[in-house]
This record gives structure tokens, sequence and C-alpha cells, in this order.
């Protein structure tokens, strides 16, 4: 089974619309609506196998130097198989072609992002998507993703 990790184009909205609500009702990522994909469409990536979305990322930039990655989600049956770590990968090339020397993510899933070459950080240390997410977010002051950050070259 082998998955292509491509650009993701307005086509692709409902499929993520499905996916990342998938997520959002568990309450492990933020919910995306359809108008919001469709303006933000050319910061994600998707996984493709055999023409079906099994999953996708995003970059969203928090200033000069540091890009998020958000909505990062593998369909089930999908897990296990590389595809997160590819559609990591992508997202790290999109950042270093964009000349952006840091890549941070929230995550419940910390082994995931060791794995991909993340370290553990304070998320303190991101005003930047303190003060550009998180002060409307309602986990604000009980907040219990971890931070991780990767330094590109």
């Amino acid at each position: 089974m082998e998955a292509v990790c491509r650009k993701a184009t307005s086509g692709d909205v409902e499929a993520l619309y499905a996916l990342i609500e998938g997520y959002a009702r568990k309450g492990i990522m933020l919910p995306r609506s359809r108008e919001t994909l469709n303006r933000q469409i050319d910061t994600f990536v998707v996984a493709e196998v055999e023409n079906r979305i099994v999953g996708c990322g995003s970059l969203c930039k928090l200033g000069g130097e540091l890009v998020e990655i958000r909505s990062l989600g593998i369909s089930e049956g999908y897990k296990g198989l590389g595809i997160g770590s590819r559609l990591v990968d992508k997202l790290v090339d999109e950042a270093k072609e964009q000349g952006i020397p840091k890549v941070m993510a929230l995550t419940y899933e910390v082994a995931f992002f060791r794995k991909n070459g993340f370290e553990v950080v304070d998320k303190e240390i991101f005003p930047e998507k303190v003060w550009t997410d998180c002060v409307n977010c309602a986990k604000q002051h009980c907040c219990d993703e971890i931070a991780v950050l990767k330094m590109l070259n």
C-alpha cells in the first residue's frame, strides 16, 4: 500500500473536513470549518492511498522564524504505516523552502514526534503560538498538550 503525499487542493476540502472532524469530536484536534479549510487549503498536505485521502497536516506560520504543524491526522486503518512520518517530512520540507528555521507542534503523541526528530520543550517559549491561538482556546488554562520543536539546518 503506497501513500502519495501532495499539496492539498480545493477538491480535498470535504475529505479534510471529515478527517479533522473525527479527531475534533474526540477532543484531540481543533475543529476546522469548511470555509477555513477553503481559505487555508494552500497550507495543507494530504496523503492518498488508491485515490482516497487517508491523512493530512498543515503548516501555520507564527512569525518569520516559526511554523506550527497542525491538523496532523491519519484515518483509522492507516495508522502505523509510516504515513504520518511522510506527512511530517513533507511539512518540514515546506518550512525549509520558506526559509523558516523552527517547526513546532502541540501534541499528545510525543513518541511519534521524537521519532521524527523533534524534542520536547516548554510551550511558554512560543509566545507567538500563545497569543495567536491559545488565547481563544477552551483549554487555555488547563492545556495538557506537549510542545515539541525541531530546529532545521
